[in-house]
């Protein structure tokens, strides 16, 4: 056998034994699931792999199906080895079999099933999250009550400064918070923006009157006002690991509990600039604890225990410094400060 002939055997070896590592059967997997209202990809992938977010490897494109991607309730989903190799198919409901697709399109939520729970994030796809310091200093600001009220909610008016009619007719209002500062750096990545409401512009000018449609809670003299986002909610999330190797840590938890558990919303120390794009997973490592040695004879001798690998959270929204992610598993209760990295 020549040199060459070899090094082809050797590679096409270590691709099927890469392969089988990276795409692993649970145990105990069905060979079968008929999808149900409520089931999500991430559900169905999980039932049938150890590492759910690795669907893209065993789903596959059939060009001549509109849209096979798409999964609804009533659809059967098979599982069948093609060249030895791990595949789903799917089998629709009406009948006929389809090869699954895991590229992402522009489908309304209401069509088919989406990849994550939609009901944990879908407030936070169009509301402010983050502010850079520019832009909070230069966003419209409520400036009074148009109904003499001291503070405002829903079904009321405010006046506010700064907005006009090229920027739509519906506004989010929002409170400036806290920096959200990187833990190892120091640096300042963003501000926390505190969603308050919303409304629509009744009349512009300098005031301009904004009707108040929606608020959760009282809105007050100074806060913030920008452009609602006109982007739709679409599930158009596809979970893949990143495509270089990135490390942080989760920095922040909405709604501000100290246990973060299965489906919560957390923010991370990464964004745009270091690669991270919707849908990217990582693994959480719960930080270990440094601990006092009790048994070494050197005086008030520490141990740092390791870290723990304790969930798995997918990024649904990416600002340039920071991220929001859903955390998809969690083994254990995890804490702001715990570390993330690539799955």
């Amino acid at each position: 056998m020549s040199i060459f002939k070899s090094l082809a055997l050797a590679l096409a070896l270590l691709a099927t034994v890469a392969y089988a590592d990276q795409v692993a059967l649970k145990d105990g997997h069905p060979d079968q699931h008929v999808v149900v209202k409520g089931d999500t990809l991430w559900d169905i992938s999980e039932r049938f792999l150890d590492s759910p977010w690795l669907w893209p490897e065993i789903w596959y494109v059939n060009p001549q199906i509109d849209n096979p991607h798409l999964i609804y309730p009533g659809d059967v989903i098979n599982l069948v080895y093609v060249d030895g190799k791990p595949r789903l198919q799917l089998e629709r409901g009406t009948g006929g079999t389809f090869k699954l697709s895991p590229k992402a399109r522009v489908e309304r939520l209401d069509k088919a099933i989406p990849t994550i729970p939609i009901d944990a994030i879908q407030q936070f796809l169009t509301q402010p999250l983050v502010v850079d310091k520019d832009t909070l200093n230069d966003a419209a600001y409520v400036v009074s009550s148009a109904d003499e009220h001291l503070i405002v909610g829903a079904g009321d008016r405010a006046y506010v400064r700064g907005i006009s009619a090229d920027q739509g007719s519906r506004f989010n209002v929002f409170r400036p918070g806290d920096a959200y500062i990187d833990p190892v750096t120091g640096e300042i990545l963003g501000y926390e923006a505190f969603y308050l409401g919303e409304g629509d512009a009744e009349r512009f000018g300098d005031p301009s009157t904004l009707k108040l449609t929606r608020s959760t809670r009282e809105i007050n003299i100074g806060d913030r006002v920008l452009p609602m986002s006109q982007e739709d909610v679409y599930a158009y999330f596809t979970p893949h690991a990143p495509e270089k190797d990135v490390t942080g840590s989760i920095i922040a938890v909405v709604d501000g509990v100290s246990q973060i558990g299965q489906y919560q919303v957390v923010v991370i120390n990464r964004g745009a600039r270091e690669g991270v794009d919707v849908g990217t997973v990582f693994a959480i490592h719960q930080a270990g604890a440094l601990i006092a040695d009790q048994v070494s004879d050197e005086h008030n001798a520490k141990v740092q225990l390791p870290d723990e690998k304790a969930g798995l959270l997918m990024v649904f929204r990416v600002f340039d410094k920071v991220s929001f992610g859903l955390i998809m598993k969690a083994t254990s209760s995890l804490h702001v400060g715990d570390k993330i990295a690539s799955p």
